[in-house]
């Protein structure tokens, strides 16, 4: 960091450059001899681990200069900041047109880092208002508390979706479980009328006369099994509508 400081010709005070390290470091300002030095983060990208630097400068004269734009350093600053604040726009769309505990979740990992960093961009805006007195750095520190209570609303907002989602994920899994059991008692009270009928008629091998063995033959036979089928699909077509209710 303080190599691309000097190959971008900013003459800041020895006092200053030797708080500065080869990395980023957390987000802070400082101030000596009138200049302040302001170190912000980038806004975070999705699998983003390493935190890219934006460093905005301002001189004694109130000049301001950024390091990683070529445009007015006072200008880059407010285009920072204004980076998060669309950033948090297009995640509340998300959360709007969420239905699911994935996309809520999907959310909730894109809004974590940027609640996070703009959380401390505001205090280092905060910081740098206590060392300097300017206007716009009121405005731009203003402007950043408001990105930071829009975060930390989204936050909450994916979060409580999430956990609804959850809920009902929860209650329909219930509700299935209940109408499974429901549908086994059913069985159950059929089971218990038939099968003592059904294991008597097995185990005596009861053949008895009821005068109907010659009758209607082989008509009487097909007429029975179709009977029989019929009650058995009336049955199962009173389980499945029960429990689509």
């Amino acid at each position: 960091m303080i190599e691309s400081i000097r190959l971008a010709g900013w003459t800041l005070p020895e006092a200053m450059t030797k708080r500065l390290g080869e990395r980023v470091g957390r987000q802070r300002a400082m101030t000596a001899d009138g200049h302040l030095l302001i170190i912000l983060h980038a806004l975070p990208a999705e699998n983003d681990f390493e935190r890219q630097p934006r460093l905005f400068w301002r001189s004694p004269t109130g000049e301001w200069r950024s390091l990683t734009s070529s445009i007015d350093g006072f200008q880059s600053l407010r285009r920072h900041i204004d980076e998060f604040a669309k950033a948090i726009e297009a995640l509340e769309q998300g959360v709007e047109t969420s239905t699911d505990a994935d996309a809520f979740y999907k959310v909730l990992l894109k809004v974590a880092p940027i609640h996070r960093t703009a959380r401390n961009m505001h205090a280092t805006l905060q910081q740098a208002r206590e060392l300097v007195e300017d206007r716009d750095i009121i405005t731009l520190r203003d402007r950043a508390g408001e990105i930071e209570r829009a975060a930390e609303l989204l936050h909450a907002d994916a979060k409580v979706g999430l956990e609804y989602s959850v809920a009902k994920q929860e209650e329909a899994q219930t509700r299935a479980s209940h109408e499974i059991a429901e549908a086994g008692h059913r069985l159950n009270l059929l089971a218990a009328v038939f099968l003592p009928l059904t294991a008597l008629g097995a185990a005596l091998g009861m053949n008895l006369r009821s005068g109907l063995e010659n009758a209607m033959s082989p008509w009487l036979f097909w007429v029975v099994l179709a009977t029989g089928l019929a009650v058995g699909f009336y049955l199962r077509s009173l389980f499945v509508r029960g429990r689509r209710k």
